[in-house]
């Protein structure tokens, strides 16, 4: 592995245990095995490292989170798929990310002393928000959802679980409430159907054809 993209994963990693003020360049050079003169080769700042880090943690956060969405049809599904990804996959990611989600982190971190750095995290969470709108409009088309679905409001309850379920894991690290959140979602957006409660199946059942 080249020595920059070694710094970078290895800032990735502080970054999520330590969040970005805390860490020091001295703290990434010492987990990357360089030398300062080595750092300041590929990065004029720590700045412009938390960039190249951000860039790295969204790969990861779409390959993960993302992950076989493209294989499912239902718009509703691809919603649910992406919930338990997050749950089984990205957040079990203890070797990239050993202090949990980066992006919830950060953005509680810089919001006062470096707002311009907080801005490019919210980019990623309109994104996301704006991703799983537009599937549940897609649902409510397909009549997957029912007709009177308020899809932004789902969304944001969809978004604020995700919030919490990330900041809840990253306190007690729990396996049992982390499921019992996400599961509690999967429900959520399965009572809106408007089939909800017509041959009711186990949720745990519908998951399993999701994982």
């Amino acid at each position: 592995m080249k020595l920059k993209q070694r710094i970078i994963l290895e800032a990735l990693r502080l970054f999520s245990l330590k969040g970005f003020l805390s860490t020091s360049v001295l703290d990434v050079t010492a987990a990357a095995g360089c030398s300062k003169g080595g750092f300041y080769n590929h990065f004029k700042s720590k700045e412009e490292l938390f960039f190249a880090v951000l860039t790295e943690a969204r790969g990861i956060w779409r390959d993960h989170n993302l992950a076989g969405l493209d294989q499912i049809e239902s718009p509703v599904g691809k919603v649910k798929k992406l919930l338990v990804n997050f749950r089984d996959i990205y957040l079990q990611d203890t070797n990239c990310l050993p202090g949990g989600c980066i992006f919830v982190t950060l953005s509680v971190e810089l919001d006062d002393q470096f707002p311009e750095l907080a801005i490019e995290i919210s980019k990623g969470f309109d994104g996301l928000k704006k991703m799983i709108n537009n599937l549940l409009d897609q649902g409510k088309q397909s009549r997957e959802l029912s007709e009177g679905t308020d899809t932004e409001a789902v969304t944001a309850m969809v978004f604020a679980g995700i919030l919490g379920a990330t900041v809840t894991y990253g306190v007690d690290k729990s396996p049992a409430v982390l499921d019992l959140t996400i599961n509690s979602l999967c429900d959520y957006l399965d009572r809106l159907s408007p089939e909800a409660g017509v041959g009711d199946a186990s949720h745990t059942g519908r998951l399993k054809g999701l994982s």
